[in-house]
């Protein structure tokens, strides 16, 4: 691979889910009739999953652009290296360093951990989970799930999961377009039915799953963690969650040790610098709207469309709006 770099057009990686459901087709995602779509990675660079999660399998998103149309964006990071990072780290594996999904639930998500950083510091090859979500669309009434309300300890957590009560004891806050939710790894979450979130993390599939809602909704049983969560949670409460504002301009939305979430509006048939003077990668999701990015050569963007720009055309690329305006995430890796 000897291309210089430009920016990266993903293809999706479509998951189904027993919560999934069929949102995702108005983001211009291939939905297959009745089929329970509840995530689709737009950008990933996973070497192994979780079988609880992806199935166990490597998940690599795919090229669709340019010269290495068809490569995988692991190869792209092998062939250009700091060129697409920048001052970011790959992972210790040497893999990109965020991951990246829309989600649809049409029903609650399993109430879940990923590992704390002590927890994950005591098990070799156990990674955190740091993740961050952007409430996009919400039926009335939704909630986001995170943390435990005060006082309510492991016995306390460990028998409502028994007796099938554990949305007592979790603490929840309405679920609403364009407030954004960060959850440090290790916190006890669940996202709400009736969302559609996109979903920032770092790239790890390691989930410890608490309770998932089978009396609620008839669903098969699968596999609970419930001592490894108690062990791998965090007793801490969520941030507060922030908001994308109603006017043309642009705001950090999620901040975390390993990333940073930023939402941009955008007035029709504006141009805005994408990120002056950055020093990393950065990933461009369209959550309404339409943008070109300009970065050397020009990617049209449509909703629900995600690229890669590489930290070596970030400081002069800029986003042009389409006609109706465009309200984009701007997702990139902390430095170092």
């Amino acid at each position: 691979m000897t291309a210089a770099p430009y920016p990266l057009r993903l293809r999706p990686i479509l998951l189904e889910k027993t919560w999934g459901g069929d949102r995702l087709a108005a983001f211009g995602k291939p939905v297959p009739p009745r089929a329970r779509i509840g995530e689709s990675w737009e950008v990933a660079d996973l070497g192994a999953t979780a079988p609880s999660g992806a199935g166990g399998g490597a998940q690599r998103s795919v090229i669709e652009n340019g010269a290495l149309a068809g490569a995988t964006l692991h190869e792209a990071l092998r062939a250009w290296g700091r060129g697409l990072l920048g001052a970011a780290e790959p992972t210790g594996t040497g893999e990109f360093p965020l991951l990246i999904k829309l989600l649809d639930a049409r029903e609650h998500v399993s109430v879940q951990v990923h590992p704390s950083p002590g927890y994950a510091a005591q098990h070799p090859g156990v990674a955190i989970k740091h993740e961050a979500w952007l409430v996009v669309e919400a039926e009335p009434g939704a909630r986001i799930f995170a943390g435990l309300r005060h006082g309510v300890g492991a016995d306390e957590l460990r028998s409502a999961v028994a007796a099938g009560r554990v949305r007592d004891v979790l603490q929840s806050v309405p679920a609403l377009p364009g407030s954004c939710h960060t959850l440090p790894s290790g916190i006890v979450h669940a996202l709400g039915a009736g969302v559609v979130v996109v979903e920032v993390q770092t790239p790890s599939d390691t989930t410890f799953r608490l309770y998932d809602w089978v009396g609620e909704y008839e669903r098969p049983c699968r596999a609970l963690h419930v001592e490894e969560a108690l062990e791998a949670m965090a007793r801490i409460d969520a941030p507060p969650p922030r908001y994308v504002p109603p006017r043309p301009g642009r705001t950090t939305i999620a901040e975390t040790a390993r990333f940073t979430v930023e939402a941009a509006r955008l007035a029709p048939g504006s141009v805005a610098s994408l990120a002056p003077g950055g020093a990393t990668c950065i990933v461009v999701q369209v959550v309404a709207g339409a943008v070109r990015v300009h970065a050397g050569e020009a990617l049209a963007l449509e909703r629900g469309a995600a690229a890669v720009v590489p930290a070596a055309l970030v400081a002069r690329a800029s986003l042009e709006a389409g006609p109706l305006g465009a309200l984009v995430v701007l997702s990139s890796p902390c430095a170092g």
